[in-house]
């Protein structure tokens, strides 16, 4: 499968717009508060991410595409077994077409917002400190 890129448009899939749509409308406490204090405008270091992308089959939470980075709030659903393996496989996917998939759960982000924030400007230091340190 082809990495995602400006060309593949990061392999949106305009089959699922309408729905993506209607979650953006109907985000979780999780997901509200993770767009209101960490990732909504730019930021998250200047960077922008988009909400409820549809993404291959699926709809991602969160996605910066200048990061190829992709953050999923996981509720209480993800601890079971037949929905964590549909996790790992999605998971496996998006990674497999460039994308780097971060995972932080309802608790985390609704009781520790700080450390989730924190995750991921360890990511976009680390994805800046390897871009500035590979030649174009």
């Amino acid at each position: 499968m082809d990495e995602a890129n400006k060309d593949n448009l990061w392999h949106y899939n305009t089959n699922l717009k309408k729905f993506a749509n209607s979650n953006r409308k109907d985000m979780t406490k999780a997901e509200a508060c993770l767009w209101k204090y960490v990732l909504s405008g730019k930021q998250m270091m200047g960077y922008q991410f988009r909400r409820q992308r549809p993404i291959l089959n699926f709809i991602v939470d969160f996605m910066c595409k200048e990061l190829m980075l992709i953050i999923e709030v996981d509720g209480l659903t993800h601890h079971w077994e037949d929905v964590a393996k549909k996790d790992i496989t999605r998971d496996k996917l998006l990674i497999d077409i460039g994308f780097t998939v971060l995972r932080f759960n309802d608790d985390e982000i609704l009781k520790d917002i700080v450390n989730v924030n924190r995750a991921i400007c360890f990511y976009v230091e680390g994805f800046n400190n390897n871009k500035n340190n590979h030649p174009l």
